[in-house]
């Protein structure tokens, strides 16, 4: 999975990716200090994986991963080319989803672009230059379309539906706003449209706002009734806080760190989690002597697919999947006790495989 962490420029993306990757791109108060994508890869934190380890005694762990880009920062005009905008364009069209972070947070000493603190219209900014790009995109395959259609009349529903995107973009308002039919979004994922990618709004805070969630943060507030009309997602993070956590050298210390602030889980654990919800995806697991295994799929994937992804001679030889409930496995120790107790269950092809499953699959080629 591959995220990109958008923004204008000085909305703390560069402190933000950095924090949580460790990848060390530069931060500076100036615009376009990130110039290239910097990419940075972070293991979900998954805590069945080491009860899993215990279990099996095994080798080591091999936890799913995320690949976090940070892009660079966005001005008006970029769908033009101006500032780095071109770059900016072509690096996002090849990420799965877009982390927009949001500036919600008030400080004399960090320059804004805009000269104030306003969310709404920061957002507005960057989805209007993503809008126009896929305008122009838009623009070409009507065109393209129109032309077919004469010599093929089945083209014709796709020009209408076409035109039926261009009017929601040239009303200013984004793709995912919009409402399609399964076979609708296969045709309109292959247009690989900017704004049709799911978006998580990660409002940056002051540390005296993360605390509540930023309940009391009136800009945060703007962003959350703004992302219910866009079905998009709102993750409160202190990239501040984040950059502090990142220094920590011990999973116990950043524990204890995250308790004397009253909070629960990091700003990257949040963002992992919602990313995991906006795409829908879950994970399974995979456990032996060797190691135990966590396997990313989408929710809906079938048992022969989801051995697919540990390697393509399971799906093609397919026979079944032993499966065990990990909570189950975990509360009778064993899978000698669990196959007692009658917990493994063997499932075929139809199986659509659940968050958590613990499974052994079987496959002849």
């Amino acid at each position: 999975m591959k995220l990109g962490i958008v923004g204008l420029p000085n909305v703390g993306k560069s402190t933000l990716f950095n924090a949580i990757t460790q990848a060390g791109a530069e931060s500076a108060n100036y615009p376009f200090c990130t110039i290239e994508p910097n990419v940075g890869v972070v293991s979900v934190p998954d805590e069945r994986l080491e009860k899993l380890r215990e279990l099996y005694d095994s080798k080591k762990i091999v936890p799913t991963a995320i690949e976090f880009c940070d892009i660079a920062g966005l001005v008006r005009g970029a769908s033009k080319g101006e500032g780095l905008g071109n770059k900016f364009l072509s690096h996002i069209r090849e990420v799965d989803a877009i982390v927009h972070v949001v500036r919600c947070f008030e400080d004399g000493n960090v320059v804004h672009v805009d000269g104030s603190v306003d969310p709404l219209r920061d957002i507005e900014t960057i989805n209007l230059e993503l809008i126009f790009s896929d305008i122009e995109i838009l623009d070409r395959r009507i065109q393209k379309s129109t032309k077919a259609a004469k010599a093929d009349k089945s083209v014709a529903a796709e020009v209408e539906f076409l035109k039926e995107i261009m009017a929601v973009l040239e009303d200013g308002k984004c793709v995912r706003t919009m409402d399609f039919s399964e076979d609708q979004k296969t045709f309109v994922d292959s247009l690989n449209l900017l704004t049709s990618k799911p978006v998580i709004y990660a409002t940056n805070v002051s540390e005296d706002d993360l605390a509540d969630e930023g309940e009391n943060n009136a800009y945060v507030a703007k962003v959350r009734e703004f992302a219910a009309t866009e079905n998009a997602e709102v993750v409160v993070v202190c990239a501040q806080i984040e950059a502090e956590i990142a220094e920590l050298d011990t999973e116990e210390e950043k524990k204890e760190f995250l308790e004397t602030l009253g909070l629960e889980q990091s700003g990257l654990d949040k963002l992992i989690k919602s990313s995991y919800a906006l795409l829908g995806l879950i994970s399974y697991l995979t456990a032996g002597p060797q190691e135990v295994r966590a396997w990313t799929i989408k929710v809906g994937t079938k048992a022969p697919a989801a051995g697919g992804k540990i390697h393509s001679d399971i799906e093609r030889g397919f026979i079944r999947a032993e499966t065990i409930a990990f909570n189950d496995l975990v509360q009778v120790g064993t899978m000698t006790a669990a196959k007692e107790k009658g917990l493994v269950r063997l499932e075929g092809k139809e199986y659509v495989v659940k968050d958590g499953d613990v499974i052994l699959f079987r496959f002849n080629v």
